[in-house]
């Protein structure tokens, strides 16, 4: 469902795509984040997605006019995972709110997995 967005010119329509997008590109600038994942069904296999694909590892939940975001992520082992996932849901939220104008509502991180930088 897309997002909508009503003021007296009319009516702004943010397609879930865009939402997606703004959500994975600040979820790849975070410290931290190796890059996007999403669960397959057959027997819980992870994948990371490349730069392009951003959008596979957020899934965006629109009701009453409110965001929640889901982010699947593999970090960079050694660090900290608390640490990562805040800054995570802090600049996907401030990106989102601040490019869109719409309320996040919550912004759940999925740490998929752990991966060695070499």
């Amino acid at each position: 469902m897309p997002g909508k967005l009503i003021n007296n010119l009319g009516t702004i329509i943010i397609d879930d795509h865009v939402l997606t997008s703004i959500a994975g590109m600040s979820t790849m600038e975070c410290y931290g984040v190796v890059g996007m994942a999403a669960r397959t069904a057959a027997g819980g296999l992870v994948e990371l997605f490349k730069k392009e694909q951003l959008g596979r590892g957020v899934k965006v939940h629109i009701e009453d006019n409110e965001i929640t975001i889901d982010v699947f992520v593999i970090v960079e082992f050694g660090t900290r995972i608390s640490v990562v996932a805040n800054n995570i849901i802090e600049k996907v939220k401030y990106n989102t709110e601040h490019l869109t104008g719409m309320n996040v509502k919550k912004v759940n991180i999925n740490v998929q997995g752990v991966r060695v930088q070499k």
